[in-house]
């Protein structure tokens, strides 16, 4: 670009200030700057927005034809670079730094124009529990308000402390270091209150920006609401940024809040309403049609930043499709048992129980505390990360249950410190220690192991400092991080499992009784980053628990792709609908928010289904080796076809009429954990699918390992192989008479009866030839495995399979959809049907009333 050109670029990102981009090209004209430069100068700034467009993360489902206009921070802004110059002196590396740089600015670009003539933006952006969302939305308010929004309205949670560590926050990142830039309607211990002269903070005169944090409580929200429509003289000229956090809360579907919110953005002509959630299951199954605050604009997905402890990097999941088994881990080895019979000692059973009770110190709750305290001392050794040291007990929201732990729990703590001198009590604790370190390696996380002997001299001042505190909606203790290094137990319920970051959390006990995904996933303030101590973190809860979080990090997953797939489709959120997949104990979210949900049409259509969960007793085995068993013959006496890979263990049968493999389903028996994995459903879809003009033939498939005497498998006379191995996932309390191998079917068999070397095809690609090869025809395959099957030493959270018969694993490969395929039960999504994309009325919020 010339020098005549680069200066006149200057001016045009002058005019930017004052005008959207298309404005701000004819003020060059009429400043009469050449035809030709005018259009160097809009290639150059379409380019750099186009940059922001197609970063590669985050990814978004954008409303269509929607204009990016950001092109990233200027030298002249002053917000955003004060937050780079605070997370590099936080000890931010760069890369980290770009990251956030990247997702806030495509965050903002998603935005309109602030001095667009009006507009009322709605978004969503998933993140990740304690993955630095509010960094994120900090960032995003520091951008927009060097770009000229005016009004910053936060919505922290329900609970003061959230509201409060958020105002903390903000003040910290963005007011402290460019004070002559703000105003503020709240303070730390100050919700919103009315303020006399509106005109002080919105009038010609006030060129600050103006911060807002305030509760999600109808009271406060309902006075900010009034308030503001009073204002509204002043509001014409005034972009506003309205940032929910924890937006599946309280928001969606509440009679008091969601009118409120609604509300107060009538009284903005020019408003953005972006929600920040990890939960966003209730805000994606809003009624799109409706006047809500359902993201019609966008959907924005947060990468997980490296080094975040997740549901899939604790608890693993379970295989999806397009997953190779070998690619999916089983998680850390930092899940411990806790079992059901100690359950009601540390929660009351029913509501009578809670006058009055008083918990025990169980073995598995008293190894929890004394290894927490032993974490503490770890860190005092290595002296990085955090200062601070959490432990989290949430058993219960009774708040007189949370208080009740106090005098056990200082009891212990007594005990404790009187007994370290005693060589038994100190044997104890060695054992613990060795024990646990033994099993989650310092060397694997990049830490260097402590031994009991360093960490043992810290036990002292540990115990001497460390406080149990209940943190509830009724107590006046609460945790305090600001007034120097923190050593705590706290004992709490809904305060502490939504959004309040628990600084130094390593030790967590949790056996709290919960019905949906969000709740569950917002409860595990265990979520997030250790830095320093990413060995040490454990988590006692129940069995049951674990398997539900191993669930819900298999749905986050398949969400996450969800919206993946619909970036890459160019759809638009008032077309795609992600889909939820449901779980037999659990709600996706609160009924309320799920009345406008409807089982969703994914169907088993180009899927793949396979057996993880087992039954180990012989009787309940041997029926399912009976029902292969004459599947097997079955086919041969259908088939003409038969494809012998002896060498690698396989057979394959071909065009199998359907109702052999309908017959098998009647006979095979599905886990009942498993919901995917229904037999009667699947043969209903078979039919339905059937009568549409497909899947009247299979291919029907033996997978095994070549064949050995010893290891031999047979299902006829004719048909023998090799067992496979697929050992169990470890249960710190095995339920009897329950397995889980989690993963049975590889990528390689699904393309068993592709032609050609279809073991090296991605799975998009397999699918992509079946769709070729075999347009129709559905894929059946059965798997013997070995009844002891030893897991290889690799596998630290595997066990022996030892089940009193080998186990016939089923895997099955649908066709992509024809004909009119068929829906089945298992999703939902939100409830399209009744969007109209053209439809923008957004008058409805002038009839609003506070």
């Amino acid at each position: 670009m010339t020098d005549e050109s680069g200066a006149m670029y200057d001016t045009f990102q002058a005019l930017l200030e004052a005008f959207p981009p298309s404005e701000a090209v004819k003020r060059l004209e009429q400043l009469g700057v050449s035809r030709e430069i005018v259009e160097k100068i809009r290639k150059r700034h379409e380019q750099q927005a186009l940059r922001i467009k197609e970063l590669e993360e985050p990814r978004a489902v954008v409303r269509d034809n929607h204009v990016t206009w950001y092109t990233g921070p200027q030298p002249k802004d002053k917000c955003w670079p004060a937050v780079v110059d605070l997370l590099s002196k936080d000890g931010w590396s760069t890369p980290s730094v770009t990251a956030l740089d990247d997702s806030s600015s495509r965050v903002l670009s998603l935005l309109n124009h602030p001095k667009e003539k009006s507009f009322s933006t709605r978004g969503l952006v998933v993140g990740h529990v304690q993955s630095g969302k509010t960094t994120n939305f900090t960032s995003v308010m520091a951008k927009s308000a060097d770009r000229g929004y005016k009004l910053f309205i936060v919505l922290a949670g329900i609970h003061n402390g959230l509201r409060r560590q958020t105002q903390a926050r903000l003040v910290q990142q963005l007011i402290e270091p460019n004070p002559a830039l703000w105003s503020q309607l709240t303070g730390l211990d100050r919700d919103f209150t009315p303020q006399e002269n509106p005109a002080s903070y919105f009038g010609k005169n006030n060129k600050t920006h103006v911060l807002c944090v305030v509760k999600k409580n109808a009271t406060v929200l309902r006075k900010l609401a009034k308030w503001l429509d009073k204002a509204s003289d002043y509001l014409a000229d005034c972009p506003a940024l309205i940032i929910d956090d924890e937006a599946d809360q309280a928001t969606v579907a509440t009679k008091s809040i969601n009118p409120l919110i609604l509300s107060i953005m009538g009284s903005l002509p020019r408003s953005a309403y972006v929600g920040y959630t990890a939960s966003p299951f209730a805000n994606l199954l809003i009624d799109p049609s409706a006047q809500n605050l359902y993201p019609k604009d966008f959907v924005v997905n947060l990468p997980k930043p490296v080094g975040h402890f997740g549901t899939e990097v604790l608890f693993g999941r379970y295989a999806l499709d397009g997953d190779d088994p070998e690619d999916v881990d089983d998680g850390s080895d930092m899940i411990r048992s806790v079992p059901d019979t100690d359950v009601s000692a540390v929660r009351p059973s029913t509501r009578a129980e809670v006058d009055g009770f008083e918990p025990v110190i169980t073995d598995t709750l008293r190894r929890a505390v004394q290894y927490f305290w032993m974490v503490a001392a770890a860190r005092r050794v290595r002296r990085a990360g955090n200062p601070h040291n959490t432990m989290l007990i949430h058993t219960s929201v009774n708040t007189m249950v949370h208080n009740s732990f106090r005098r056990p729990l200082e009891r212990l703590r007594a005990r404790t410190a009187q007994s370290l001198s005693d060589a038994k009590s100190q044997q104890d604790l060695r054992e613990l220690w060795d024990a646990e370190t033994a099993r989650v390696l310092a060397d694997d996380f990049g830490e260097t192991r402590v031994t009991f002997d360093q960490l043992a001299p810290e036990l002292t001042g540990v115990l001497d400092r460390c406080r149990v505190i209940m943190d509830n909606s009724s107590s006046e203790d609460r945790l305090d991080y600001e007034n120097g290094p923190v050593t705590a137990i706290a004992v709490g319920g809904n305060t502490l499992s939504r959004g309040l970051t628990l600084e130094g959390l390593s030790v967590s006990y949790f056996v709290r009784a919960v019905s949906a995904y969000d709740t569950l996933l917002q409860m595990g303030r265990w979520f997030g980053f250790r830095n320093g101590y990413a060995d040490l973190p454990r988590i006692w809860m129940t069995d049951e628990l674990a398997e539900w979080f191993r669930h819900l990090a298999t749905v986050e997953t398949e969400m996450r792709r969800d919206i993946d797939v619909y970036m890459t489709e160019a759809e638009s959120p008032l077309t795609f609908a992600v889909r939820l997949r449901t779980h037999p104990a659990l709600r996706v979210t609160a009924a309320a928010k799920m009345r406008a949900a409807v089982t969703a049409a994914s169907s088993y259509g180009g899927k793949r289904v396979q057996t993880h969960f087992f039954h180990t007793n012989a009787s309940w085995l041997q029926a399912n080796i009976d029902a292969a068993r004459q599947l097997v013959a079955a086919s041969i006496a259908s088939t003409r076809q038969v494809d012998e890979q002896l060498s690698i263990g396989r057979y394959v049968f071909r065009d199998v009429p359907h109702d052999v493999v309908t017959d098998f389903l009647a006979n095979y028996q599905f886990h009942e954990r498993s919901p995917e994995n229904d037999g009667k459903l699947i043969s209903e879809y078979i039919k339905k699918r059937v009568a549409a003009g497909s899947l009247r033939r299979w291919n029907v498939a033996v997978v095994g390992t070549p064949r050995r005497i010893d290891e031999a498998f047979e299902f006829t006379p004719q048909v023998a192989v090799g067992r496979v191995n697929r050992a169990r996932l470890v249960l710190s309390s095995p339920t009897p008479d329950f397995a889980d191998i989690k993963t049975l079917m590889s990528r390689r068999d699904a393309a068993v009866d592709l032609a050609g070397d279809a073991g090296k095809l991605t799975e998009r690609e397999i699918m992509t030839e079946r769709r070729k090869q075999l347009p129709d025809t559905g894929l059946l395959v059965l798997y013997p495995i070995d009844s002891v099957s030893e897991p290889s030493p690799a596998k630290k959270l595997r066990e022996p399979l030892n089940a009193e018969q080998h186990v016939i694993g089923v895997g099955m490969v649908f066709p992509a959809p024809r004909n009119g395929d068929s829906e089945v039960e298992g999703y939902i999504s939100a409830d399209l049907s009744n969007v109209s994309i053209e439809e923008e009325d957004y008058s409805v919020f002038d009839q609003e009333e506070a």
